[in-house]
């Protein structure tokens, strides 16, 4: 029997064979945190007198949730990560004004490379499939196992095989693509799976939007979301400042053509339509076609679902020389800092200003009803982020849309629900 990617990574970090169900011992490449999970897992540290990290290289620090710090509370738990990097010497502690979004930052910077193992402290971490790595959300608990020993014990998943062929509809993406299969799989469908992504339509798009759909496999319940390395990967990754200057190896995981799927699904995206997740469920998808007008208070465009560069372009070709709509408000947030300078470079931030946009720092805030964009109550939002529970933005009796860039600058111009064809 064949391996699945994810099986091929594991068995080779496990150095041994794996069948789906087994629990194997792996070392991890890198053990990620950012300052909510972070300052969970130096308590456990210091509950077990732990003094060394196994090997401080291999941990990433990245304050992103309530940074910059909203309060003095939050204050607080970032100076605990930023004191504990410095006393262990981390490598990869990246401080507000030179990161961004963990899971923005991390492939961008080369921090994660295909073929490895990253664990990290927030259950987005799958982001990093995308460039055929296997990347997987745990508990601080296991966080801290990990910079104590080295390893992690993970339980082998089955993997899934979700392939999309056709070509794609005008204002179509990967946020589309990754929305109308929750419409079809539930936010259980593949749960503890691994999932990989085919399909000739990824010819069409660029490698962003690989880490939008990679990034959303965990609202299907999955453990991962998995992509093969290709030339796009290669240019991506060895493009990276990490790879510039380190030139580190990396080992590609293919599946091998007798791999076994506990679920496969083909999709004809010649059919889809830009997608709009629904209160109160990422699964709750229908057509833009049936919730056009509906009035909207705010937008959010960015955060580590659509945050990447060609997603602000795609907003930005949507706002120029437009205004957005009286009594909506639009918070414009790019995925990293490296995001951000590229957007500059571009002239990005003009178009949004211009358009009476708040072009904002790169972090979490809004995404979790943190900061920076808290709805109030009864308000509407349209964001390209990559949930909408109840309270999940804000108060318990706002609602959140989910769509792509594009849909969410036009509907910020309109002041409803509506598509870029509409402005």
């Amino acid at each position: 029997m064949g391996y699945t990617i994810a099986e091929k990574i594991l068995a080779e970090h496990a150095g041994t064979e794996v069948t789906p169900g087994q629990i194997v011992n792996v070392p991890v490449d890198m053990a990620m945190a950012n300052e909510l999970s972070a300052a969970l897992a130096i308590k456990e540290l210091n509950k077990w007198g732990i003094e060394k990290l196994a090997d401080p290289e291999k941990v990433c620090l990245i304050p992103d949730h309530f940074s910059p710090a909203k309060d003095i509370n939050a204050a607080g738990i970032a100076k605990v990560v930023h004191d504990f990097a410095r006393k262990h010497n981390v490598k990869w502690y990246l401080e507000v004004g030179r990161a961004g979004i963990e899971h923005a930052v991390i492939p961008l910077e080369g921090i994660i490379l295909p073929g490895q193992i990253m664990i990290g402290g927030d259950s987005h971490t799958c982001t990093a499939g995308a460039v055929n790595s296997f990347s997987t959300g745990v508990g601080s608990t296991d966080i801290a196992a990990a910079w104590a020993t080295g390893e992690v014990w993970l339980k082998v998943p089955r993997s899934a095989r979700l392939i999309y062929n056709g070509k794609l509809r005008p204002h179509v993406y990967g946020k589309d693509l990754i929305l109308h299969t929750l419409k079809d799989l539930g936010t259980a469908g593949a749960t503890y799976m691994a999932i990989e992504f085919q399909g000739d339509v990824f010819d069409q798009l660029p490698i962003w939007d690989r880490f939008t759909m990679a990034n959303m496999a965990i609202e299907a319940g999955a453990k991962t979301g998995l992509f093969r390395f290709d030339d796009k990967t290669r240019e991506l990754v060895e493009s990276t400042p990490r790879y510039l200057v380190d030139q580190p190896e990396y080992h590609v995981a293919k599946p091998d053509d007798n791999a076994v799927y506990a679920l496969e699904r083909v999709y004809d995206v010649s059919d889809i339509e830009p997608q709009v997740a629904c209160p109160f469920s990422p699964d709750n998808v229908r057509n833009i076609s049936e919730v056009k007008d509906v009035k909207i208070d705010q937008a959010v465009i960015g955060s580590c679902t659509n945050g990447w560069l060609e997603d602000l372009r795609r907003a930005a070709e949507v706002f120029r020389g437009r205004k957005v709509a009286d009594n909506v408000r639009v918070i414009i947030l790019p995925g990293s800092q490296r995001i951000a300078r590229q957007a500059f470079d571009e002239g990005l931030p003009q178009i949004f200003i211009d358009a009476g946009c708040i072009f904002s720092t790169s972090t979490c805030g809004p995404c979790i009803g943190g900061h920076m964009g808290v709805l109030g109550e009864n308000e509407v939002c349209v964001s390209t982020t990559n949930r909408n529970f109840a309270g999940r933005m804000g108060h318990l009796s706002s609602e959140v849309y989910l769509t792509n860039p594009a849909v969410a600058a036009a509907s910020a111009v309109l002041g409803r629900i509506g598509t870029p064809d509409e402005v």
